[in-house]
């Protein structure tokens, strides 16, 4: 038996909950710095057990157009400007809004940065966000999807239902396959691995990927260390691997880790590809810049980054494109594997 539909949660409803007035949770709402923090506190926790969704159509009537987009990457700036990865999406991205008129703004919004780009961005400064490259502990980002229209960049790494997000991403599941099975392929049977951090869905998918073909292949799981897609975090992963045992191939899950771990590699007196060879991913423009240079998983970025701006001016626009696209994973041999 069906039950009777329930009403959507009111603000009024918050106001009561919180203690406050209906106009003091509109100003919460929509960013408004003049508030304390104790009613700000005590709001957002009213909205949070409600599951309170402000109305964006009844917004958008009294909001002006800003034709200024969005983007935010959750990171410090050092790996905002250290990773190449960052500038193709950003040049895919700007491109597309560029030439539909938009502007575009950048926010590196990490640690208690966040709370101010909330902030800002609900207070009517933009007409929605493009989000990249974010955590699972990076709950402002919830804030700011339930208050603007959001494409992610990657598949959503949200606490609520990510169901009805849009967001654009690589098969990195099966370009983790893609790379072991190359791998086996050249006859390794002890595949080790330096993963991406798991509190991102990429990390965890490209491992899930590498997993599922040695199970496939019939090979044990051999060493994995976690990285965190920087240069550093790759060569640490890897002298760690070296200190764990012996393996006789390596994947990499991004480009920008198997030049650090090269460096590793060749302290130790270990040869790529004639001792071990190594597969990457991402196929960004370090794979080119190292020797050997990097056997890789293209991912492209730039179309990445035009494909997510296109959904968010589709959406801006009234349309209903579809929630997920997967761009295809795709394999590029060089001379490292």
């Amino acid at each position: 038996m069906v039950g009777p539909a329930q009403s959507p949660v009111t603000l009024e409803a918050v106001a009561a909950l919180s203690g406050v007035s209906r106009s003091t949770v509109s100003r919460v709402i929509n960013g408004s710095t003049a508030v304390s923090p104790a009613t700000l506190e005590a709001v957002e926790s009213a909205i949070a057990q409600l599951s309170y969704v402000p109305n964006q159509a009844a917004r958008s009537l009294v909001r002006r157009q800003t034709r200024a987009i969005a983007l935010v990457v959750p990171e410090d700036t050092s790996r905002f400007f250290g990773d190449p990865f960052f500038a193709t999406v950003v040049s895919g991205v700007h491109h597309k809004l560029t030439e539909a008129g938009y502007v575009l703004n950048i926010f590196i919004a990490s640690d208690t940065a966040g709370d101010r780009t909330t902030a800002y961005l609900r207070g009517g400064n933009v007409d929605g966000a493009i989000i990249i490259s974010h955590h699972s502990g990076d709950e402002f980002v919830n804030r700011i999807a339930d208050s603007l229209p959001v494409v992610f960049g990657g598949r959503p790494n949200r606490t609520h239902d990510t169901s009805e997000d849009y967001f654009v991403d690589i098969d990195n599941t099966e370009g983790g396959r893609m790379a072991t099975r190359y791998l086996i392929g050249r006859g390794a049977t002890r595949i080790a691995a330096i993963s991406g951090p798991q509190d991102m869905p990429a990390g965890r998918d490209r491992l899930t990927g590498y997993r599922q073909e040695l199970t496939a292949a019939g090979l044990p799981e051999s060493l994995v260390e976690e990285g965190d897609f920087s240069e550093r975090g790759g060569e640490l992963a890897m002298e760690r691997l070296l200190a764990r045992g012996e393996f006789d191939a390596l994947f990499v899950a991004s480009d920008l880790m198997a030049r650090g771990a090269l460096r590793a590699l060749s302290r130790a007196g270990i040869r790529v590809p004639e001792d071990v060879p190594l597969v990457g991913f991402d196929d960004s423009s370090v794979a080119t810049q190292v020797s050997p240079t990097l056997t890789t998983v293209r991912q492209p970025s730039a179309l990445q980054g035009e494909m997510i701006a296109q959904r968010l001016l589709e959406i801006l626009a009234g349309e209903s494109p579809e929630k997920g696209t997967v761009v295809p994973a795709e394999l590029v041999i060089r001379e490292s594997a």
